[in-house]
């Protein structure tokens, strides 16, 4: 099969390489889609990975063409989308459904070849079925959103709150939606971009600023996501909470991290809560933060398709990535069809 094989940052390369076959207890997926994950960017520029070579990509769904020995309730032809953790299952976090936090896991795409190819086989535990005819490009967007949703759940919104979300890249658009579905009646954006802006008010963000915009003390909000992981960002985050807030970090930074002491003074004095959110799983595995977000992509609930800059095949990724490390043109979810 073809795939795009990471040797070391920015080496990488498409290549024939040996097709995966259904093991026991797994199904070997057609990759119907894969989007490029913000995490992704970093792993195959500049710090690599677990293990290299590697096949990376972790969010996609795909078509079951071989069911392994022992599998039940799965069908050849059904799309299903992919929860790319493996977790150890016996850790204490696993015990108590904690699966995010588990201590002894495996992942797709950064751990083990993931989905920059044209098969990959799948254990039957992180797949979940969509429904006939649902595109597979919404049942790949599954991981970013419930990133979002499991994040938003950490301190969720109640009806007329105001919510923010700093970093307006796929996962922080779905962070605005999902706040809107909860009740939230304004929703503050804030990016370094302004074509990114445009896409959060097509999101449902009812004010948008660059972070150049000094902070404005009449839109404070109560539950505020950090997507962006900048030290910057991380500081204003907290200096947007109003009193008795929620900042919820979902942003991964690079740098050290400080928190200047305006900041530290406004999140002592305000008693804001801050808090960490990671991956997006939950009990029973993946999770309702999985099955939720699933049916609200299918249902058309969470919006998606206006996310896609790029559409592509995976002959194109090798170059697509020389672009973003450029940065030589605007991009949101660059979608691969293998």
């Amino acid at each position: 099969m073809r795939a795009a094989v990471m040797y070391s940052p920015g080496d990488i390369r498409l290549e024939d390489v040996a097709k995966p076959s259904a093991g026991a207890a797994e199904v070997l997926l057609k990759v119907a889609a894969v989007g490029v994950c913000g995490s992704d960017i970093p792993r195959m520029l500049t710090k690599g990975a677990h293990k290299m070579p590697l096949i990376c990509g972790h969010e996609f769904s795909g078509e079951i063409v071989e069911l392994g020995e022992g599998v039940t309730g799965l069908e050849k032809g059904d799309l299903v989308g992919v929860a790319p953790m493996l977790p150890c299952r016996v850790c204490d976090q696993c015990a108590t459904g904690n699966f995010s936090r588990c201590r002894d896991y495996d992942y797709f795409g950064s751990r083990r070849n993931g989905a920059f190819a044209e098969f990959v086989a799948v254990p039957v535990g992180n797949v979940l079925k969509a429904k006939k005819g649902s595109d597979p490009r919404a049942v790949a967007m599954t991981d970013p959103a419930s990133i979002a949703l499991h994040a938003i759940w950490k301190a969720p919104p109640t009806a007329g709150q105001r919510g923010g979300v700093i970093g307006c890249g796929p996962i922080g658009l779905f962070a605005i939606q999902w706040m809107k579905l909860m009740g939230c009646t304004e929703v503050v954006a804030i990016d370094v971009s302004e074509e990114k802006l445009a896409q959060a008010r097509e999101a449902g963000a009812t004010h948008a600023f660059l972070v150049t915009d000094d902070i404005r003390t009449d839109l404070l909000c109560d539950v505020i996501i950090e997507a962006a992981g900048h030290p910057s960002s991380i500081n204003r985050a907290v200096r947007m909470a109003a009193p008795g807030g929620h900042v919820v970090f979902i942003g991964i930074p690079v740098a050290d991290v400080s928190l200047d002491n305006k900041t530290f003074q406004h999140f002592l004095r305000q008693e804001v809560s801050l808090h960490g959110a990671w991956n997006s799983f939950g009990a029973p595995y993946p999770g309702k933060q999985w099955t939720v977000t699933l049916d609200a992509l299918i249902s058309g609930k969470l919006r998606w398709e206006f996310m896609i800059t790029h559409e592509l095949g995976l002959d194109r990724l090798p170059a697509m990535f020389d672009t973003i490390k450029a940065k030589s043109e605007f991009f949101s979810k660059i979608m691969f069809r293998p």
